[in-house]
């Protein structure tokens, strides 16, 4: 917190009697970044969270086990047994951007997070943007959420040998299921979180410790890999490789910023979401590095790449047995159900967002009178992703390698928006102290750059047909997923613009800096 002196205009004091001169006491009050003047009232349920509520949003909206069994196979078959380094190394950039979405919540806890905060920063088009990236990613990961989701429950009942159809219509199902539960409020939806985040950790920590005690005891499986130093080293001598597998690892590590979307809805929304991102990325971390080592110690790099469509599903027999192995399938389960939860709530409060600040049609801002959600931008976000995960399934061989990757892509884009937004919001503040320098200026700087060199360099890798497993006249489908979203957000932008001018000419009110960053009283 820094002093600066405040050019107010001192009102004129009463007068407290005839012939008496009333003395003028000036007072300085350092303060944290305050909320934004003509902020509009969403209708969310403000106060309805604490922070132990939004750090069990945050990691469980990351879905760690859905996440191991969807993308670990995927980094190994790039990188081998540099996966536990590249994960480790991967967390850098996510715990500086969770610096630049801390601090720019604290000056504006808005739901609309990068949308409301790119949008101050750059203009309405760049915000707008970046809301655009936000629902784009999400839309797309639910189609693999969904294929994993209806492919574990099926297994869970003994129908593992369903085909696709029947893996399709369960993970439309499954949609369904969760968008009525996020319908029925944010407090539903902790409680909920809270349960399947329990049983997915408690599950996970049997399975690396089992798995690690079997490679220990010589009862891996042929092919296992002793653990060595270099397991930590990311580097593998191909920049593509490292770009590539970096992007895969930014995936696993994304759904922390959800606890910044329900920032209005929390106790003490100016700091609570900030902690609670911060913290669940060093809880991250630390689950992906034991759970990484424990499945390279146990089963080897090439198991793992031969199995990369479900690493978990197909060591959970071979680790805990038959009838235990079932927790295996559960605890992905239950992962992919909080966080299929947990991406229709951000993109549902950051299309009312949009609404609430004029950027798309109105009626996106329709709130239920009772459950206090954005009903209409909930059931439309469950009903296109649900399109979506159709469509992608009957052009796709492997929906969940493809919208993984491509959603990669999309998360550098909105991500690294954020730690440009961060710099340049908070430039004036920058050299006051070397703590706003470094967590304002420093930090989302070098995330925002990492994320916007990695975007770059998996464009160029994912451009050709093979670099996919759909294609479309010799451009490989991850790049037409990830980048086309982004053309297409572009097209839509300038056909809304046509029809809410406002928005596109004013923008969102500009926040006065003064005002934001320090208060000053006069009295």
């Amino acid at each position: 917190m820094v002093l600066i002196y405040s050019n107010a205009r001192v009102p004129d004091a009463p007068a407290a009697g005839e012939g008496k001169a009333v003395p003028l006491m000036t007072s300085i009050v350092i303060a944290e970044p305050a909320a934004p003047t003509q902020k509009p009232d969403k209708g969310l349920r403000a106060g309805a969270l604490g922070l132990v509520s939004s750090v069990v949003i945050a990691v469980s909206s990351t879905a760690p086990a859905y996440s191991m069994a969807a993308t670990l196979g995927l980094i190994v078959a790039i990188v081998g047994v540099h996966s536990p380094g590249t994960l480790i190394v991967s967390f850098l950039p996510m715990l500086c951007i969770a610096y630049a979405f801390r601090e720019l919540n604290k000056a504006d806890p808005d739901c609309g997070i990068t949308f409301t905060w790119a949008a101050r920063a750059f203009g309405p088009r760049t915000g707008w943007m970046g809301g655009w990236g936000i629902i784009a990613a999400d839309v797309i990961v639910m189609a693999s959420l969904s294929q994993i989701a209806g492919r574990y429950f099926l297994d869970l009942i003994g129908l593992g040998g369903a085909g696709t159809v029947w893996v399709t219509a369960a993970g439309v199902a499954f949609i369904a299921l969760l968008t009525g539960v996020c319908y029925r409020g944010i407090e539903v939806s902790a409680r909920l979180q809270q349960v399947l985040l329990a049983v997915e950790v408690g599950t996970l920590t049997v399975f690396a410790v089992v798995a690690l005690v079997k490679a220990g005891t010589g009862h891996a499986l042929p092919g296992a890999a002793h653990p060595g130093v270099g397991w930590l080293n990311p580097w593998t001598g191909s920049f593509g490789s490292l770009s590539n597998s970096f992007l895969l690892a930014v995936f696993i590590y994304w759904g922390w910023d959800c606890a910044l979307s329900v920032n209005e809805e929390t106790k003490d929304s100016a700091r609570t979401p900030g902690r609670a991102a911060v913290t669940a990325t060093v809880i991250l971390v630390a689950i992906f590095a034991v759970i990484s080592i424990a499945a390279l110690a146990y089963a080897g790099p090439v198991f793992l790449a031969a199995h990369s469509t479900d690493v978990l599903g197909a060591m959970a027999t071979s680790v805990l047995g038959s009838t235990p192995g079932k927790l295996l399938v559960l605890c992905v389960l239950t992962s992919t159900a909080a966080s299929t939860q947990t991406t229709i709530m951000p993109t549902a409060r950051t299309v009312l967002a949009m609404s609430a600040h004029g950027a798309i049609p109105g009626w996106f801002a329709r709130m239920h009178p009772r459950y206090r959600t954005p009903t209409t931008a909930t059931i439309v976000m469950g009903t296109v992703s649900a399109i979506f995960f159709v469509l992608l399934t009957l052009v796709s061989k492997n929906v969940l390698a493809d919208s993984a990757a491509s959603v990669g892509l999309l998360i550098a884009f909105y991500y690294r928006l954020t730690g440009f937004a961060c710099v340049w919001f908070f430039r004036r503040d920058l050299l006051t102290s070397g703590r706003a320098l470094l967590t304002k200026g420093i930090l989302p700087l070098v995330g925002g750059l990492t994320l916007f060199a990695a975007f770059v360099l998996s464009i160029k890798s994912y451009w050709p047909a093979a670099s996919s497993y759909s294609s479309f006249d010799g451009v490989g489908g991850i790049f037409l997923i990830g980048a086309g979203s982004l053309v297409i957000g572009v097209i839509v932008m300038l056909v809304v613009s046509r029809f809410m001018p406002r928005y596109f000419a004013h923008g969102i009110t500009a926040l006065d800096h003064t005002e934001s960053h320090v208060e000053g009283s006069v009295s």
